[in-house]
């Protein structure tokens, strides 16, 4: 590694002292040369003599002090152009006559006219010089073209074609290599631009010629402005000779149509603050490949994601199932676009065992992926009966049909809220994570349930009302300075649910190994950073206390609980006992009587009841700690069991 090269990979202040530096150094060199020129080589009449040090301290002074206010020292070499240039002249000449202007007020620093003017034009020449030396080099190390690159020919050696090469030469790992330029200006023919020369008109003959003669496999046309008819001629004559063609359009249409199309948004990698996890897609792919998958949730955030990961496998069928008419339209509509026949949209409610019953019967899945829930930890603590409804009845009433139907697999979306809940959000997902393992008893259907913290990007997490907020010119509000949580993608989040179906027993909880928990004010930051906004300064952060059934930080264990590896090093699989049955079921009947005549506080306290190591606003920790007295109510003969009886294992 070059001095140089050793300069530009170092800190940011050593990049810059050192950049001042060699402006200084060649500062005194064209100093000392303009003395050269103007003594021709001899010694310096005394007078000036004496003045040469005084003069060249005033000289580096003024240059030191226009450059640092024009920002000269921060500019990227790499990029050098006629902007820079002019920018360069500019404050070279201002501090030349800052010089020159010392000079003549005060005697002794004071040096021959002709000094001014020769130290101007030597200090524009080097430092001009070396900034462009500079850039070539850099982009001669980036590599250019490679010699095994595809052998192209560029048609139009006007601005778009000149640009083109240039992004060509620039890139360290070149896929083309650029053998010459095409052009039907009689005036260009033989000009070099860049290295590369302009062999011709772009007619017929030229182009075999050349084809055959640099065995070409590509031609770029870079000729935006070119008729239609000019273009087709040339695209015949290409295809006479079974060369590709490209066309690029005008600069302005690369700016206006491409540019800032590839600008992309912060992405939410950028806020995991730890490498995306990757799952093992060879054993995902024997999970899913040629089967039937039944997605239920299909058009929320992870639902949608599910249906996306579960395609790449190449299943035979995709079943989205959702009760949003909406949310169901969009996702069916975006993916059959891409897949056909294998999208089958399903409207229904995962309560709705009936209709459950007949899409098991007419689609036969072999895979069931459950992401329908309630969410909303807010939404929920207002609406606790619903959530028991969707949450832990809709959770029993798919468990069983998958059970029923002898479904290979049925896998649980499941929350890290789940742990030590203190919300009623989190408690329903603790007892369907319940419900799963009691059903995996005896059952030829595999049972399993994922356990994963919050999903970045997902609706109604913290990372999109956060851009809202930031759009809006801010406050970010943050519940709580220390509030905390476990944190990955979509994608990371889906696959898990995969990886979880591929891993194999029954009546597991899978847990991912998220790292560290994040602090939401730190990711709060983060994206105002990201976004190019200063936290505290241009977008204020206020924090506006926890809301009802939030914890400061979340756990994927509780303190009694323990787990085991995995194939992969990434995910654990968490030693959970389940509830006995008898207590299950009891605890059950209490809620769904409870829901059914919507009695908020009933629903609460069975809750708290089946998930004791919880802790609920509004039931007294007395209630909580002790198990619920239950009148049992006759079920009549045809009612089906909350959690049917195990079948004879086989």
């Amino acid at each position: 590694m070059t001095l140089i090269e050793r300069l530009w990979s170092s800190k940011p202040w050593v990049r810059r002292l050192g950049i001042v530096v060699i402006h200084l150094s060649l500062w005194v060199a064209a100093f000392q040369l303009a003395l050269y020129i103007r003594f021709e080589g001899g010694p310096l009449p005394r007078p000036f003599e004496d003045n040469t040090v005084r003069a060249a301290l005033v000289l580096l002074a003024s240059r030191l002090v226009v450059f640092s206010m024009m920002r000269q020292f921060h500019g990227l070499w790499r990029y050098a152009g006629m902007p820079e240039l002019r920018s360069l002249i500019l404050a070279t000449s201002i501090g030349s006559f800052g010089f020159a202007g010392v000079g003549m007020m005060v005697h002794m620093t004071q040096m021959p006219r002709s000094i001014y003017v020769g130290e101007w034009l030597a200090s524009v020449v080097l430092v001009g010089g070396f900034r462009f030396v500079f850039r070539i080099m850099r982009e001669r190390q980036a590599g250019g073209a490679r010699a095994d690159g595809v052998r192209t020919l560029i048609v139009g050696a006007g601005d778009a074609g000149e640009s083109l090469l240039r992004d060509v030469q620039r890139m360290r790992e070149a896929k083309w290599s650029v053998i010459g330029f095409l052009d039907d200006d009689r005036m260009k023919a033989g000009a070099i631009i860049r290295s590369v020369r302009v062999l011709g008109p772009a007619d017929e003959e030229t182009i075999a010629r050349y084809v055959q003669m640099y065995d070409v496999r590509l031609v770029v046309l870079a000729i935006p402005q070119a008729a239609g008819k000019r273009l087709r001629e040339i695209v015949a004559t290409c295809r006479k000779l079974n060369v590709q063609t490209k066309t690029l359009p005008s600069i302005n249409d690369r700016i206006e149509e491409v540019g800032f199309a590839n600008l992309r948004e912060v992405a939410i990698d950028d806020l995991l603050r730890r490498e995306p996890v990757q799952l093992d897609h060879e054993q995902v792919e024997k999970f899913v490949a040629g089967r039937t998958i039944l997605i239920t949730g299909a058009g929320g955030s992870i639902g949608s994601e599910l249906c996306r990961q579960v395609l790449r496998f190449d299943p035979e069928k995709v079943l989205l199932f959702d009760h949003d008419e909406n949310a169901l339209f969009h996702i069916e509509r975006e993916l059959r676009a891409e897949h056909g026949a294998k999208v089958v949209p399903l409207m229904g409610d995962i309560t709705d065992r009936p209709r459950l019953d007949q899409v098991m019967r007419e689609h036969r899945p072999n895979v069931v992926l459950h992401a329908a829930a309630h969410k909303h930890v807010p939404m929920m603590e207002a609406n606790p009966c619903e959530a028991v409804k969707n949450n832990v009845f809709g959770t029993i009433a798919v468990a069983e049909a998958a059970h029923a139907h002898e479904v290979d697999a049925f896998v649980l979306i499941s929350t890290d809220k789940a742990v030590n809940p203190t919300s009623v959000m989190g408690a329903t997902k603790r007892v369907a994570e319940m419900v799963t393992q009691l059903r995996a008893q005896g059952s030829r259907t595999r049972f399993a349930a994922v356990r994963f913290g919050n999903v970045l990007g997902s609706a109604g997490s913290v990372v999109p009302l956060f851009r809202e907020q930031i759009a809006k010119g801010g406050p970010i509000t943050v519940t709580h300075p220390d509030v905390t949580r476990y944190f990955m993608t979509i994608p990371e989040a889906t696959q898990l649910v995969l990886q979880a179906g591929a891993l194999g027993g029954t009546g597991e909880i899978f847990l991912l190994d998220m790292g560290q928990p994040v602090k939401i004010v730190d990711l709060a930051r983060d994206l105002i950073d990201l976004s190019g906004l200063r936290p505290d300064i241009d977008i204020a952060i206020e924090f506006s206390g926890l809301r009802p059934g939030e914890k400061l930080f979340e756990e994927l264990l509780l303190d009694g609980e323990s787990y085991g590896k995995t194939p992969h090093p990434k995910i654990m699989v968490g030693k959970i006992q389940p509830l006995t049955r008898e207590a299950l079921t009891r605890g059950i009947d209490h809620l769904r009587r409870a829901a059914d005549v919507a009695d908020v506080a009933g629903v609460r306290r069975g809750l708290a009841d089946l998930v004791p190591e919880g802790r609920l606003a509004g039931v007294p920790a007395t209630d909580a700690a002790v198990p619920a007295v239950v009148e049992e109510e006759p079920r009549s003969v045809d009612e089906s069991p909350v959690i049917a009886e195990p079948i004879a294992a086989t």
